[in-house]
């Protein structure tokens, strides 16, 4: 009987309904004037927080609508200010590595013109050995560019060392501040003799070892010291560094002391290989 019952009052009938009943309120209203005001009353009081309430919710949904669309607007602003943003950084990075590599091609014409008597080759340095400074370091030229063994190295103004090893494309360079090298130098501005010899660990302070100075040879603390004549490999007026400290030595005869290299041996990654050979020499040891 229930379902029977529910068959036939469908909600469609329901509606239906509902609806007559309005059309028939609507009647009455027009037909007894103030004699349906309690009627209308007693709808009013049923219909009308009914009306707020689905008014309410309307204007809430609306609102949520709205606040969506704008999250939504938002979201998408904010993706292509973020897309701004990677686009500017990467144009930035790219600035500043243009602007690096002018400042170093800049060092490198200026250094190529204060040895403008040598003819050279820029190269890059692609490798190293462990630790923090480039003493035995590799380049990206080799013998397809012209380089031999005992080349000298300069960057940065003044001498990195001398290459030790060739390859088709590429060459090892072992660096003064390694604790095989050795450099017969003197002072610019006496031309007194001395030797700057490396030292890794006495580099942790920055500085090379100076030595076999002459007692009575005018070599004073911030004297340029540089590449002597005398070197049988290494060729004359290449700027090492500068004395920090000098001192006579115990046996009364000679002094000896400190220099500081005028390049950077921790930051170092473009060099020119000198490729004038510096005739006669026939062993790494000064």
């Amino acid at each position: 009987m229930n379902q029977k019952f529910k068959d036939i009052f469908t909600a469609k009938h329901i509606l239906i309904g509902l609806t007559a009943l309005c059309l028939l309120f609507i009647g009455l209203s027009f037909l007894y004037g103030d004699a349906a005001n309690p009627v209308k009353n007693a709808v009013n009081k049923v219909v009308l927080p009914m009306q707020k309430g689905i008014n309410s919710v309307g204007s809430r949904l609306f609102s949520s609508a709205e606040e969506l669309a704008a999250l939504k607007d938002a979201q998408e602003e904010n993706a292509k200010l973020k897309e701004q943003i990677a686009n500017l950084q990467q144009e930035i990075s790219l600035s500043e590595q243009e602007r690096y590599e002018l400042q170093t091609l800049r060092k490198l014409y200026e250094l190529d013109a204060g040895y403008s008597d040598y003819e050279k080759v820029g190269a890059r340095v692609i490798g190293k050995d462990s630790g923090n400074w480039f003493h035995y370091f590799l380049i990206d030229k080799g013998a397809a560019d012209g380089i031999e063994v005992n080349m000298n190295v300069i960057a940065q103004g003044g001498l990195v060392g001398i290459v030790t090893e060739v390859r088709e494309n590429s060459a090892k360079v072992l660096a003064i501040i390694d604790d095989e090298s050795n450099v017969s130098a003197a002072s610019l501005a006496s031309q007194d003799s001395c030797m700057i010899s490396g030292d890794l660990k006495l580099y942790q302070d920055g500085v090379l070892s100076l030595m076999y100075v002459d007692k009575d040879a005018p070599i004073n603390e911030g004297d340029k010291i540089v590449t002597s004549s005398t070197s049988n490999k290494f060729l004359p007026g290449i700027l090492i560094g500068y004395v920090k400290s000098i001192e006579v030595d115990a046996n009364n005869l000679t002094k000896s002391g400190t220099l500081i290299p005028v390049v950077d041996f921790e930051h170092l990654d473009t060099v020119l290989v000198i490729t004038t050979q510096k005739e006669g020499w026939d062993s790494w040891t000064e």
